[in-house]
């Protein structure tokens, strides 16, 4: 990226090893597992654990019973599982046993909601320190320049972009203005690479006048809501001045805006504001592009009345009334007729109620960043700090959270593709170019990544085989 400069199964050895043996970390106040007694669920989980750690699903299979215990109230047997799962998977070890550790600390976080669960949390946490990977993603802000390397580092981001931005490029030709409305979780690291190749392409024409409208998520009291905010304290007012400082240096005129907006309510401000400017503007040959990039998961998924009918005393309840803010957001993008939009997003789904069923999903998926991690982050390099915190946070979010407070509600293309089908969109594929640069970007990381087509041409980055993150593309019906 070209912004000041450059923006840019193994698991743990057997229980029986010497080493192993000399890692035993009881907790004080915690029962052994030697004095867990007659129990039979204990006992099984106990005998399972002690012989099978080279299986993978060991880990799993103890984070299940763990978490069981702690939603059934039963603090006897989760202090036996934490207890193994604090001497098996310590948070520097490997990728497997660090990803455990993830999900320990934030089955820790859950407990300490949870009834009788609370004292044996504040043992746990007293000796465990649960809170280190939070305070380092809160405590260190990055500046522009290190947040687009931190982005660089991996495809897990630049494959949207260079996707997206491919499609886009194709989708504007010929437009005299070309308004983006850039809904993303990385604060713009996308868009100096999309103005260098608008005006790459234009060096025999006049670029195109490129308005770019981003959304400031805050809520009503000005609180931002999770996730932590990334960037250091500069404003979105001083980073659109770097933004079109940068547009200029290319010869291609920017106008850059912000409107306060909150994914809590689908983005409603974000909606109503472009609805003006399409009255404004609907005179204007202008393309109007909606970049969804990693932000739209934040939009919950639940169901429920809309608000015009929660406040209206003759409402009878009526289930087919039900909708999401997810579905909401959707249906309103599709009333402002857009040029296209992109969507790009995590493939997983981290959206079931049960916690069971949503930790056996994220510990399915979220073994990928920490396998990726070996290959390009040294161990004890900051940067690896700050990008294991940022998959602690996922972690205890998903698992130690409910509610609002809940906001990783990722889905798997499956369910987006449905969601953009019922609001009236139609899928477009990706061009050649599109497949092209994002094999080169690639080329440029580890030989495990990967890059597949799926039905209607959508494009799905995966890591030794395994689905990663999808991009779409889409036009109005």
């Amino acid at each position: 990226m070209q912004f000041t400069e450059t923006l840019a199964p193994q698991f743990l050895t057997s229980m029986n090893s010497k080493n192993q043996l000399h890692r035993t970390r009881p907790w004080p106040g915690l029962l052994l597992p030697a004095s867990a007694g007659p129990k039979t669920t204990t006992t099984t989980v106990m005998t399972t654990t002690f012989t099978s750690f080279g299986d993978a699903n060991c880990m799993e299979q103890l984070l299940v019973h763990c978490a069981n215990a702690i939603e059934s109230n039963d603090a006897t047997l989760a202090q036996q599982i934490l207890w193994v799962l604090n001497n098996t998977a310590p948070p520097d070890g490997d990728s497997n046993q660090r990803l455990t550790s993830g999900f320990l600390r934030a089955l820790i976080a859950r407990a300490a909601r949870n009834g009788s669960c609370k004292m044996l949390a504040a043992v746990a946490a007293s000796n465990y320190d649960i809170n280190i990977a939070p305070q380092i993603l809160h405590t260190h802000r990055f500046s522009i320049i290190e947040l687009a390397s931190f982005v660089d580092l991996t495809p897990w981001h630049r494959f949207g972009f260079t996707a997206a931005n491919a499609t886009i490029l194709e989708a504007v030709e010929g437009y005299s203005v070309v308004h983006i409305v850039d809904l993303s979780s990385t604060h713009c690291m996308q868009i100096p690479t999309l103005i260098d190749a608008i005006a790459n392409r234009s060096v025999d024409a006049l670029p195109p006048l490129v308005k770019l409208t981003v959304a400031h998520v805050v809520e009503e009291d000005g609180q931002v809501p999770p996730p932590p905010r990334m960037l250091d304290d500069i404003s979105y007012e001083e980073l659109g001045l770097k933004l079109v400082s940068f547009a200029r240096s290319r010869n291609v005129a920017l106008k850059f805006q912000v409107v306060r907006s909150s994914y809590k309510d689908g983005f409603s401000s974000l909606i109503d504001h472009l609805r003006v400017q399409k009255l404004l503007f609907k005179e204007n040959s202008e393309a109007l592009v909606i970049n969804c990039h990693m932000m739209l998961h934040y939009i919950s998924e639940e169901a429920q009345l809309p608000t015009a009918l929660i406040h209206d005393p003759n409402n009878l309840f009526d289930p087919s009334a039900l909708i999401s803010h997810r579905t909401m957001f959707l249906k309103a993008l599709r009333g402002l007729d857009p040029t296209v939009v992109v969507l790009v997003e995590e493939d997983a789904d981290l959206t079931a109620s049960d916690l069971v069923a949503r930790l056996r999903s994220a510990f399915n998926y979220l073994w990928i960043p920490y396998d990726t991690m070996e290959t390009f982050l040294p161990k004890g390099s900051k940067q690896r700090e700050w990008y294991e915190a940022d998959i602690f946070w996922k972690i205890e979010n998903v698992i130690a959270q409910e509610g609002e407070q809940r906001v990783e509600r990722v889905e798997p293309k499956g369910r987006w593709v449905q969601r953009m089908r019922s609001a009236s969109f139609r899928g477009i594929g990706f061009g050649e170019e599109a497949v092209t640069e994002v094999k080169a970007m690639l080329d440029e990381h580890a030989a495990g990544w990967g890059l597949k087509k799926e039905e209607e041409d959508h494009l799905v980055l995966t890591w030794k085989g395994h689905n990663v993150v999808f991009a779409t593309a889409w036009l109005p019906c």
